[in-house]
């Protein structure tokens, strides 16, 4: 019983010492989570059978922006790495390629749409194929709010690595340390989920 209180206490302890920033986060990711849980289990309780009944495949769009996310991935693991070697070129290349593969992932998401319309599968159609352009609509809008605060924290980053001091302070200062570390969980997060949906796709066609 000791043990147990003292293991919740150091919780409680652990929650209240977060960031204000890390709480919104967290909160944030676990109310998406519940979102995306909800819409993934209507999906399959939607008559996915209409779905794979039309001999369609996955559009190819969805293929490729799939692979430019997991890339996008690995180069948003090189952004921590970059800023625990010190390596600010580094970290302003990897944030700068991960922003570009993330927009180009959003506008070949957007040329799915187009495939599926093409395919037969329109939004307003079956509650199955509806449900394709809901899922990936809506992680088109979570990942557009990692792009933008993407594209704020290199504007800031960039005009701090021009001066020497501003430049040792970036690599010395928790909070942005802290910065990155949520940006890049957030990224990683949303690319977990897109593989989740991705896969639930591919199975019901």
């Amino acid at each position: 019983m000791t043990v147990s209180k003292q293991q919740h206490q150091t919780l409680l302890q652990r929650i209240e010492n977060l960031h204000p920033y890390e709480t919104m986060l967290y909160l944030g990711m676990f109310g998406s989570g519940l979102i995306f849980l909800f819409l993934t289990v209507a999906f399959l309780f939607s008559s996915r059978n209409l779905l794979a009944g039309m001999n369609q495949t996955v559009p190819t769009a969805f293929l490729v922006s799939t692979f430019l996310l997991v890339v996008s991935g690995l180069s948003a693991t090189s952004i921590r790495h970059a800023y625990q070697e010190e390596n600010s070129e580094k970290l302003l290349g990897s944030l700068r390629v991960t922003v570009i593969l993330g927009l180009l992932f959003t506008i070949l998401q957007v040329v799915g749409w187009f495939e599926l319309k093409a395919k037969g599968i329109e939004f307003t159609g079956i509650p199955s194929g509806s449900f394709l352009y809901v899922l990936s609509g809506i992680h088109i809008f979570h990942l557009l709010g990692a792009m933008i605060f993407a594209l704020i924290l290199y504007v800031q980053l960039a005009k701090k690595s021009k001066d020497v001091v501003d430049k040792l302070i970036l690599h010395t200062n928790p909070f942005e340390k802290m910065r990155i570390r949520l940006f890049t969980f957030y990224w990683h997060f949303m690319d977990a989920i897109w593989l989740i949906l991705f896969l639930l796709f591919v199975l019901s066609f």
